[in-house]
């Protein structure tokens, strides 16, 4: 009897303590619903101009279709294995990119994977959402990523 009063009342004790703990948010039993989060490739963040050699990119409000003709070949060649226009794939679609990224990122990031991964966290996110796919370094030029840059741009519209 005397381990039962003692028992009821630590318990007691406990129970009181936990309630005091969940009234000012530092403890609960409650289920908590999931927070919804928003996977790297859906984001947007037009801030980041990413790591690499590109740090401003001029682009005029017509699309330079000779350009872009191009950047759709080295696309084809280099990027198709990975990317597909439309939906997700070993990596994720290029459609719409501009939209949710500035073209200095889009350019670092097919130029400079690597130290893109090292240093950004967007790339960063990217890889894991990706299951650790990191993105071949294509040894492109400058002009060649801008190229498939005013590609990328053709399939916005």
């Amino acid at each position: 009897m005397k381990y039962r009063v003692l028992t009821l009342v630590l318990l007691s004790f406990i129970t009181f303590q936990c309630k005091q703990k969940e009234v000012k948010g530092e403890f609960s039993f409650a289920k908590k619903e999931p927070s919804e989060k928003v996977q790297a490739s859906k984001s947007i963040n037009l801030e980041n101009k990413g790591v690499g050699p590109i740090d401003s990119v001029v682009i005029s409000e017509e699309i330079d279709a000779e350009m872009a003709g191009r950047g759709r070949a080295l696309y084809d060649q280099k990027c198709k294995a990975c990317h597909k226009v439309g939906s997700t794939f070993i990596g994720p679609p290029p459609n719409g990119i501009l939209e949710r990224r500035t073209p200095e990122w889009v350019m670092n990031m097919i130029l400079n994977p690597e130290e893109m991964l090292q240093k950004d966290s967007l790339a960063k996110a990217l890889f894991i959402e990706f299951n650790g796919q990191l993105m071949t370094n294509q040894h492109l030029t400058a002009e060649e990523a801008r190229t498939i840059l005013e590609y990328f741009r053709t399939l916005d519209h």
